[in-house]
């Protein structure tokens, strides 16, 4: 199994590069890819904004970490045109038979959670808190063949919608979490130390 962060916003919203946040002794993005530990073989990030601050946390995340698994730096250089570009540049270097897609920007998300999508079977799992989807997601190959072959000026909800969805209710509001904001990351800040 594989996963897909994506990396490639321009954090307009944070007023800050918010993937190198620090949240409790890791960064928003380290804190994002140490989920997949024991999951996944890989995890592909996909930069687009500021690719070299990218670049520079992952080998800081590599340096700092002994995961079981390789991290890819992948460039979008369309990443301007939307994020479902960089979801199709991630599903490019997806080897695996099934794969995670996930914000660089959801951090709070349980393993366990993760755990439990990854052993659900299904062409579209998705995680859900109070009834409300959220991240990371599971999708088979075939999604991807057809992510791939969709134009890149529609968007991943639009493809999910030819399939049926399977949602996992799970005792995690982490999967509604991202950092889109200041005021997000404040949030997440507040979450992550009373968890």
């Amino acid at each position: 199994m594989e996963a897909i962060v994506l990396a490639a916003g321009y954090s307009s919203r944070a007023n800050a590069f918010k993937m190198t946040l620090p949240l409790g002794q890791m960064s928003v993005l380290e804190q994002t890819i140490s989920k997949f530990e024991g999951l996944c073989s890989r995890v592909i990030v996909v930069a687009g904004f500021k690719p070299e601050l990218i670049k520079e946390e992952i080998a800081k995340i590599c340096y700092k970490n002994a995961f079981s698994f390789q991290i890819k730096f992948v460039y979008n250089e369309d990443f301007n045109q939307g994020m479902f570009t960089s979801i199709q540049r991630g599903c490019n270097e997806v080897n695996a038979p099934t794969f995670f897609i996930t914000p660089g920007d959801c951090p709070l998300v349980k393993i366990e959670t993760i755990q439990l999508i990854a052993n659900h079977k299904g062409n579209v799992v998705i995680p859900s808190f109070n009834y409300k989807g959220g991240h990371p997601i599971k999708l088979s190959s075939e999604v991807k063949q057809k992510i791939l072959e969709t134009n890149p000026e529609s968007n991943l909800r639009m493809v999910l919608n030819g399939y049926e969805k399977e949602y996992i209710n799970v005792d995690d509001p982490g999967v509604l979490m991202d950092v889109d904001t200041l005021e997000d990351f404040q949030k997440a800040k507040d979450y992550y130390y009373k968890a």
